[in-house]
């Protein structure tokens, strides 16, 4: 079945840098617009980054612009989110799924904390 399992969060200091990981499968990985969403406590989930099936082309939420990198490898089915210069804000559960999955239910997440 399809499956998105997210890996690579953790506590960071501000202005520091992590890669989160999603490993995707049960469906033809390439062919799949990847996204990367996040979800703060109290909050709703809200879409950060999106990369086109072959990587030619990204998209940013404007909070994370200039600071988030969206990348993949069809090799390994993997899509990544670089994040540099973090902020408090950016505390939330990182979560990521193809464009068009919506009946799939969504994976565990990775927790991103940023404090000093």
């Amino acid at each position: 079945q399809v499956q998105f399992v997210e890996s690579g969060g953790g506590l960071v200091q501000p202005g520091g840098s992590l890669r989160l990981s999603c490993k995707a499968s049960g469906f033809p990985f390439s062919v799949y617009v990847m996204n990367w969403y996040r979800q703060a406590p109290g909050n709703e989930r809200e879409l950060v980054a999106t990369i086109t099936s072959r990587g030619g082309s990204t998209n940013y939420a404007d909070s994370v612009k200039g600071r988030f990198t969206i990348s993949r490898d069809n090799d390994k089915n993997t899509v990544y989110l670089q994040m540099n210069s973090l902020k408090p804000e950016d505390t939330a559960v990182y979560y990521c799924k193809a464009t068009g999955m919506d009946s799939v239910g969504w994976g565990q997440g990775t927790q991103v904390t940023v404090s000093s």
